[in-house]
């Protein structure tokens, strides 16, 4: 299965407990950065292009359990740059395992098996393992050779030592259905705990502008790939609420809740998004009374909001609909298996 009971019933809790307090805006999943800093320089990612200044630094270790506390969200997810890079990563993680938050460490593989080491398998914890497709297309994203040999090998490491590992695996536009059907089935062989897909977003900093999709063209391929598995020829193990795979694909129509993964990194709390470059509030707090939502969102009529499906403003929303009682039974099938 997927997401694991623990997790689902946690966020289950979580999501009513927040409604039952009145409460419109809460954060679901808080995106840490402990620093922008990569191995690798992917021609889609608008996060390696802050000046070196910034691409130095690191957030503390108190400073990650600050505002995983004053954010609130049962899942942490760590992006970055590359967080195993982080000289203290360890020490970050094991604490947000104690205070019983679900980890998702992203990686790009490359160090993960020389890491695993400093980690204990946990229900706690995941490696979220960055692959994009097969050998040849997955090296061309990442712009370096080998990279898909090393991660695939450093999964099937962590997976041999007790660890739950996923992939996060970022659609562009022209990928090739079977091409990507294909990945998923060699992805299964892994014997890995999900998968995790999402249309790419046009970061303002990415060198590569040319190859994000835009909204229809994303519902229409992703239409085309998942039709084996939205008819039910496969079977694939994915750890997404089926109604985040159905807004995908055009089943379902949601609006953007950006305040439900709020992002926080050494420059402080985003605004609004993870996603998007508006600057940044010292506090939580400020980020949720200050930001005008209304500004955001497909319906808001922004340009930059325009096209963006990615899982990050969506799955908050697909997530809290999980709960209405016409929804409970078909979310109920990503913890199932079924």
């Amino acid at each position: 299965m997927a997401i694991n009971l623990l997790q689902a019933f946690e966020v289950g809790k979580y999501v009513v407990s927040q409604r039952l307090k009145g409460r419109k805006q809460y954060p679901l999943v808080l995106m840490l950065e402990p620093l922008f800093r990569c191995n690798l320089a992917c021609t889609g990612c608008g996060k390696i292009q802050h000046p070196t200044e910034i691409l130095k630094q690191n957030l503390t270790p108190e400073q990650c359990f600050k505002a995983v506390e004053e954010c609130g969200a049962p899942v942490v997810s760590i992006p970055g740059g590359e967080p195993l890079l982080h000289p203290q990563i360890d020490r970050i993680v094991k604490g947000l395992v104690e205070r019983k938050k679900f980890v998702y460490l992203c990686t790009n593989g490359i160090l993960l098996e020389k890491s695993l080491d400093k980690f204990t398998p946990s229900p706690y914890l995941t490696f979220s393992v960055h692959l994009d497709g097969l050998r040849e297309l997955h090296d061309k994203c990442v712009d370096r050779k080998g990279v898909f040999d090393t991660a695939v090998k450093a999964i099937r490491a962590a997976k041999a030592k007790g660890f739950r590992v996923t992939t996060n695996t970022t659609v562009f536009e022209g990928a090739n259905p079977q091409e990507m059907q294909e990945f998923f089935d060699f992805l299964e062989t892994l014997n890995i705990d999900g998968m995790m897909i999402s249309p790419g977003y046009s970061y303002e900093w990415a060198p590569d502008q040319e190859h994000f999709l835009r909204r229809e063209q994303t519902k229409a391929l992703f239409r085309e790939i998942l039709a084996p598995y939205t008819t039910g020829k496969k079977k694939w193990n994915f750890n997404h609420n089926p109604l985040f795979l159905d807004f995908l694909t055009g089943e379902k129509d949601y609006e953007c809740t950006p305040w439900g993964s709020p992002s926080y990194s050494v420059l402080g709390w985003q605004k609004p998004c993870y996603l998007l470059n508006e600057g940044h509030y010292a506090t939580f707090q400020e980020l949720l009374d200050n930001t005008d939502w209304s500004k955001y969102g497909h319906k808001s009529g922004n340009p930059k909001c325009a096209d963006c499906m990615v899982h990050c403003g969506y799955e908050p929303t697909a997530a809290v609909d999980a709960m209405q009682p016409s929804n409970v039974g078909r979310a109920i099938t990503s913890v199932l298996g079924i």
